[in-house]
Parts: C-alpha cells; structure tokens; sequence
C-alpha cells in the first residue's frame, strides 16, 4: 500500500514541512528552484546543439581515454551528468557506440559533475549570486520565444541558469536564517557509525530530488552557513554520488538491456568509489586539507576543500575502475541477455532513446530493418523456400524448381500474429520522436515510416499470391507450372539483390544495383500482355488459369517494386538520392 501511495505521503509530509516553518519553505523552495534551473538547461542544451552534441559523443568514444574526457568535458559545460547519460544510453541503445564507450563516459561525467561543487562553493555561497541571476532570468525569457531554435535553446540555458543560481541563493539565505532559531550542527556524529548516518542522509536526499547536483548544492550552502560539520558533509557527498546511481537504477528499468548494463556499471563504479573513500575517509580528508593549502585554498574554506575532496575520491575511482573496463564489459555483456519467446518483440525501440533525434532515427531505421528481415522470411516461406537456400545462389532458377511445396507457413496468421503489432510500435514510436526534431530529420522519420508501411503491404500482397503457389505449383499443367515458378525467382532474385545492396558501401553502386533491379522486375508487369496472350491462343492453359495468373502477377510486381522501395529508403545515404527514388 505504501509502494502505491509513497507519492502522496511524500506530497503530504511536503506540505507539513512547508506550512509548518518559513525557514525550511526558504531551503526547499530554492532546491525546487535550482532543480527547474537543471531541466530547462538540460532543454537549452538539446535545442542549442542541434544534434552537434550528439554528433562530439559519438566520434569522441572510440577509446576509454577519449571516451573519459568527453565524459568530463560535455557534463562540465552542460552541467548535467543526467542528459549525457540519456545520450549515452541512447546511442548504446541504437548500436552507435560500444559498451566500454558509453562505460568510459559515464566515467568521465562523474568526475564532470564535481564541478557544481566548485561553481557553488566559489561562487554561489561567497558573492551575491542573485544579482547575476535576475538578467539571466530576464534574457533567457525574452529569447525562449524567438522563433530560432538556437536562440530558444541559449534563452533555455539562461533561464536554466539564472533558476539555478537564483536556487542556490534561496538555499543560502534560508540556512541563515534557519541558523538564528535552530543550530542543526549540533546534532553532529562523528566516527563511522556518523558516517553511515549521513551517507545514508546522502542517498536519500538524492533519490527523493533525483539530481546529486542538487544535493551538493544544499550540502554545500548547509556547509558554509555552518549548519553542518565538514566531516559530516563529506559523508554526505559519498551519499550523494551513490544515490545518484539508484536514480541511473529506477530510470533504467525501463530501458533495454544495453541501457541497464551501463545503469549496472554506474551503479559498480560508484559502490567501489564510495567503498574506498568510507575505508578511508580520514586519510582521504587529510589529502584533501594538504591539497588545499598547495592550490591556495584557505584552511577555513570549508565549502572550496569539500568540492576538492569530491573531485579527488573521483579520480581516484576513475583511476581504480578504467584498467579493468575491458573484464567489466565482458561481465555486463553476460547481464540482461533477452530471450526472444516472441519472434517480433521490438529490440531497439527505447524510450530513452526518444528524445535525442538522431539516436531515435538510427533505433526506428533499425527495427524497421529488423521487421523487413522478419517479413523476408514470411514471404520466402510463403513461397515455399528457405532464404539460405536463394541468398547469394547463382542458380536461383534451379533452387526453385527443385524446392519442396511443404514449408507450412500461413501468411496471414503471421502477419496478424506477429507483424501488425510490431508495425503498430514502429509508427507509434516514429511519430512520438518526430516531436523533438526539426523538419530534415522529421522529414527522414516520414521515409522510414513509408518504408515500414511498404514491408507491411508486400507482405499482404504476398498473402494474396501464396495460395495460387501452392495450388499451381502442384499442378500436372507444366506451362502453368513454369509461369507461378518464374513468379517466385523474380521474387527470390530481388531479395537475393537487396541482401547485395545492404552489403554495399559505395553509393554509386547501390544505386545503379537499385535501377537494374527496377528494370528486370518490368517484366513482371508485362507477363499479363504478351505471355498470358500466347499461352491462350496456343490453348496451353486455360480462362481460369490466365485469369489467376493476370492477377497474380500484379501481386508479384507489387511484392518487388515495394522491397525495391524499402531498400532505397533503408540503404541509401543521400537524401536527395533517396527521396527520388522513393518518388518514383
């Protein structure tokens, strides 16, 4: 019961605590103030970068080195260890980046998170950070409705920023003001029996305001309004970082295996790191006051030696963990491994992946090609043959003459079963990401969404035809024989030529591979003319048979000109090439 209510007792106790004490309605206003910051800067950077972001994280990965220091770069700047990791999962997802690169991110963006404990602890407890934040505010409004994308996403920041450090002042102001009633640093436990305390203090106040940024920042205000102890801040700083991987845990539930596997190893890299700097937390706060004094630090500056001691047990996690990436991925690859009892469940269909465009085309594009591969073997069985059998044959005419009518597969059942509801995914999907994405890549979304559709009707066109293979197939009439067998090598052999142009890299040959095809398959379109007219006269088979051949053959047709279709729109890079070919 409390599982299904924990929202509303949660809003309930808020409410207590907020009616009942202007001082802590100060202190949780400003964390509900620098949390709004977060997400409209997370919203900023997205609609600022214009996927360029995206683009950095992908060809910045392709080493852990590489890969760490993108991680570290794109979470200092952005401010948002959340919206890399989104990315991150995203690309992972989508097959655009390895394992051990999105590891190496996730490890560089917890050392990039330290610098909000640098940025509050300089800035936001020591100067009148409102004053700043008011023109933000101001600037960041008047742009959000510029009609530039770009502009609406530096307007985004702004607001972002100015709501952040508007935030942090709230917070510092209400621990002050706190601080005349109620001295909270009196209720300080030293010893380890403190730090599991405020550790677990730590986990908690991240999980409830899912943003360990947002816990620093109070910690950091509470710490310099010396309502806390340092030791004890430090403690909560480890809570913090290990709270932060049960949130990465709760978002990825939802996510496929590969987005829980880097939830998995967040969630390692931090246990380990927050491990080593409980065993040694003594140590580690002696370090951190050496250290101080050698980069100018001074010994009081409680707030700058705390977001020192974040970045150091950090590094030394990063500096721990990175060596054994390589056993941790082939560990994780053995985790979350899906079984496939249904043969159409979506693979890369993600909702993390949704909001981060090119992420989203790359998984719809996909799963589209998973469903045609799927519809492949649909049709090739309705045909009665095995694809391993035609694919890459040089006698495709011989495979089918000598294929056995016995392959029991119903088109229909499996359409009905299997594909429609997969296909029902795809547009659903498609259509939900074409909202965040601007009109070239809305634009691509519609041509695979084309191309879906396509596989969808070959296949009922395929539905159509698979009766009349059969019966004919059988039949003791070899010209009416021959003519249903030329049917399935057409088929079979633009099949056969498609599996050719998905292997293709250059553009050129996957192009003039398109318009060979297109013109063989003609002759489909002729057969019912001149062919059907000769087997007539010639009395080689009869009203009913020309008449089932007439139609069937435009079913044929159909089948070939709409996996030629499908293969343009899949296999072709150039847009320009593509929407020609998908216009004719």
């Amino acid at each position: 019961m409390f599982k299904k209510y924990y929202f509303q007792f949660f809003l309930l106790a808020l409410a207590f605590v907020v009616f009942y004490s202007d001082d802590y309605k100060i202190i949780i206003a400003g964390v509900a103030i620098f949390l709004v910051g977060m997400l409209f800067m997370e919203d900023g950077f997205k609609l600022f970068s214009g996927g360029v972001l995206e683009r950095v994280l992908q060809v910045s990965t392709d080493t852990l080195p590489k890969a760490i220091g993108t991680g570290f770069v794109a979470t200092a700047i952005m401010q948002s260890s959340s919206l890399v990791s989104v990315i991150i999962i995203s690309f992972l997802s989508a097959e655009l980046i390895t394992l051990s690169g999105a590891i190496g991110v996730i490890f560089g963006s917890n050392i990039g998170s330290t610098t909000t404990a640098w940025i509050v602890s300089a800035f936001g407890v020591k100067i009148d950070i409102a004053t700043y934040a008011m023109p933000m505010i101001i600037f960041g409004a008047v742009l959000k409705f510029a009609q530039s994308k770009s502009y609406q996403g530096v307007g985004k920041i702004l607001l972002g920023l100015g709501f952040v450090f508007l935030g942090i002042d709230y917070m510092k102001d209400g621990f002050e003001v706190l601080q005349k009633t109620l001295d909270i640093s009196k209720f300080a436990v030293e010893g380890y029996f403190g730090a599991l305390v405020y550790i677990s203090l730590g986990i908690v106040a991240t999980v409830i305001m899912q943003s360990s940024s947002a816990t620093m920042a109070l910690i950091i205000t509470a710490l310099a309004a010396n309502q806390i102890i340092y030791i004890n801040a430090i403690e909560l700083a480890i809570g913090a970082n290990i709270g932060t991987t049960i949130t990465a845990a709760l978002g990825a539930i939802s996510s496929n295996s590969n987005g829980k596997r880097v939830a998995v190893a967040h969630f390692i890299f931090n246990i380990i790191t927050a491990s080593f700097a409980i065993l040694f937390l003594y140590p580690l706060s002696d370090l951190t006051a050496f250290l101080a004094l050698k980069v100018g630090i001074a010994d009081g500056d409680y707030a700058m030696k705390l977001a020192l001691f974040h970045t150091i047990f950090n590094l030394i996690g990063v500096m721990m963990v990175s060596p054994f990436t390589h056993r941790l991925v082939k560990y994780l690859e053995t985790l979350f491994i899906e079984v496939n009892i249904y043969a159409l469940k979506p693979l890369y269909l993600d909702n993390v992946v949704i909001n981060v465009p090119d992420a989203a085309i790359e998984s719809i594009k996909k799963e589209i090609i998973h469903l045609y591969n799927s519809a492949i073997e649909a049709i090739s069985h309705s045909m009665f043959l095995h694809r391993h059998e035609f694919i890459g044959s040089k006698d495709i005419e011989g495979v089918v003459k000598s294929s056995e009518i016995s392959i029991n597969t119903d088109v229909n059942e499996f359409y009905a079963s299997k594909i429609k509801s997969l296909y029902g995914e795809i547009i659903h999907y498609a259509t939900l990401s074409q909202e965040n994405m601007n009109e070239d890549d809305q634009n691509r979304v519609y041509d695979l969404k084309l191309a879906s559709r396509e596989i969808v009707e070959a296949l009922k066109s395929m539905r159509d035809l698979q009766k009349n293979i059969f019966y004919y197939s059988k039949s003791k009439n070899q010209y009416i024989k021959e003519e249903y067998d030329n049917l399935r090598v057409y088929i079979a052999k633009t099949i056969d030529t498609i599996e050719k142009i998905k292997e293709h890299d250059d553009e050129l040959d996957v192009i003039s591979t398109t318009e060979l095809l297109k013109e063989s398959t003609k002759a489909l379109d002729n057969i019912k003319n001149s062919r059907i007219d000769a087997l007539i006269r010639e009395r080689k088979i009869d009203s009913k048979m020309a008449t089932s051949l007439i139609n069937d053959s435009s079913f044929a047709y159909d089948v070939t000109q709409k996996l030629i279709q499908v293969a343009t729109i899949l296999w072709i890079k150039d847009p320009d090439i593509r929407t020609l070919g998908v216009k004719e």
